[in-house]
């Protein structure tokens, strides 16, 4: 703790108007005081409002204005469009401030800083090192709080992610390449360092902040969704791009209920780290790639599916162009195919990984698959005029190709079971990125192999609520609304 520190911080947010929620009140909006919810009556989803910082769960009513909490939002995908027997279901991640459910993972990063005392909001500038929405997350967070940021993300990314982060104030940093070169952000975060003291780097790949809040929030919600409405099943599988690996932590947490479970990474096959240690760009926009992330439980991954970005691609344009959507009118109802935009690139890299899943394990309808929507077309629309420009005008002819040839055909390649042995190796290659590059040890990173380590860490949770709920009291915000 550092006392000067946080009575700057509680005077900021006093200032601000910040309440800030619990993690179990994000786990169950309806420990959320009724004065809060009363005021979000009013207030946007997407709005730059700090009482929307209640609005980081899964179970925000999926309405633009006004909305309060529901049960959690989701989407099945029925064999019609897969081709699978087995059931998939996505919690869509849209319906998050700033249209994403990474939002959460700032949240974690940052709040267990802000009520000890360790990150001072009058003073420094919070660093968010991302391949895109992890830095619109914490840009929003520090615009709630008045102080500086810096997004770091590569250049190559989506038009929208750059436009959203100028237009909330945050100064932006474009580094070279595309979202697989992630070093380069790494790079440009030790120059930081160097060079400007004031600066706090959130880094989403090793903080277990991330993880800690996708373990209780993620993990509770698809618990809770199975257990309500489809108990008769079995739940065979959680699949997620690695990305930053905070989402996986969902699974750390489902597979205490369901130690049968598998837990399944995605990546990009034109980048397939996991896959066979291997390197290379893709256009699977938000999964950092070339390394392992330090907070990712390679203890408890079972399987690992590269992912060809011309698949994301090319059903990106099938979900969202006028021709793919009469196309796949001949197959399912209005409904469902008006949730389709609901996808981002991410997304459907998660959907493609959960039907590989479901047809190298031979799942039937007894069996249930989830997966996260990250979050929705919303963030790359310019891709759409792009892909346009270079490929010609979407046609009902590009539609039924796509269709036939990256959906209704996918085949179970470029999947990796993996052993014991195959786990330990992933391990080991942390050393390269985080103890040869990034500063950590090698007893920090032999402590990663322990299950004592992740069960210890989950469970400070806690701690967090019993500090922010001390915090707020201190603020005395919920008096004042």
């Amino acid at each position: 703790m550092n006392d000067a520190v946080l009575t700057n911080t509680i005077q900021r947010c006093r200032e601000k108007h910040i309440l800030i929620p619990t993690v179990s009140q994000m786990m169950n909006p309806s420990l959320i005081p009724g004065k809060v919810t009363e005021h979000l009556s009013s207030i946007g989803l997407w709005d730059v409002n700090p009482l929307n910082l209640f609005r980081i769960t899964w179970k925000n009513e999926p309405i633009v204005h006004g909305g309060k909490f529901n049960h959690g939002n989701w989407v099945e995908f029925p064999s019609e469009l897969t081709g699978v027997r087995a059931r998939i279901v996505g919690l869509t991640g849209k319906y998050f401030p700033t249209g994403s459910h990474k939002v959460g993972a700032a949240f974690g990063c940052l709040v267990p800083r802000l009520v000890s005392g360790e990150f001072d909001p009058t003073v420094n500038t919070a660093v968010w090192p991302s391949t895109g929405n992890f830095c619109r997350g914490g840009a929003f967070d520090s615009a709630l709080l008045g102080c500086s940021s810096i997004a770091i993300l590569p250049e190559g990314m989506s038009r929208e992610r750059f436009d959203w982060l100028r237009k909330i104030g945050s100064e932006v940093i474009a580094t070279p390449g595309c979202e697989s070169n992630v070093k380069e952000i790494y790079d440009k975060c030790w120059e930081i360092r160097r060079t400007r003291p004031e600066c706090v780097i959130f880094n989403q790949f090793a903080e277990f902040g991330n993880s800690i809040w996708h373990y209780h929030v993620t993990g509770s919600a698809i618990k809770e969704i199975y257990e309500s409405h489809f108990p008769q099943h079995r739940l065979a599988a959680f699949v997620s791009a690695t990305g930053s690996a905070g989402t996986v932590a969902a699974a750390d947490h489902l597979s205490q209920y369901n130690p049968e479970m598998k837990t399944v990474v995605a990546e990009a096959l034109q980048c397939p780290t996991l896959y066979q240690f291997g390197f290379g760009d893709h256009r699977i926009e938000g999964i950092g790639d070339k390394h392992v992330p330090w907070i990712h439980n390679i203890q408890n991954t079972d399987l690992v599916c590269a992912i060809d970005d011309e698949m994301c691609v090319s059903l990106f344009r099938l979900f969202n162009e006028q021709s793919g959507h009469e196309c796949l009118a001949r197959l399912l109802d209005d409904s469902l195919i008006s949730q389709l935009p609901l996808l981002g690139i991410s997304s459907i890299c998660n959907l493609i990984a959960s039907i590989k899943v479901a047809r190298h394990y031979k799942l039937d309808e007894k069996d249930i698959i989830f997966t996260c929507l990250t979050d929705s077309s919303e963030l790359y629309t310019s891709r759409l005029d792009e892909y346009n420009e270079q490929r010609g005008r979407y046609t009902s002819n590009q539609a039924q190709s796509d269709y036939e040839q990256y959906l209704s055909n996918i085949d179970t390649k470029y999947m990796r079971e993996l052993s014991l042995f195959d786990r330990k190796a992933l391990h080991n290659f942390k050393y390269f990125t985080w103890v040869e590059q990034q500063g950590k040890t090698v007893d920090e990173l032999s402590a990663l192999w322990s299950s004592d380590f992740w069960e210890n860490m989950y469970s400070s949770v806690d701690k967090w609520d019993e500090m922010i709920t001390h915090f707020n009291s201190q603020t005395r915000v919920l008096e004042t609304l």
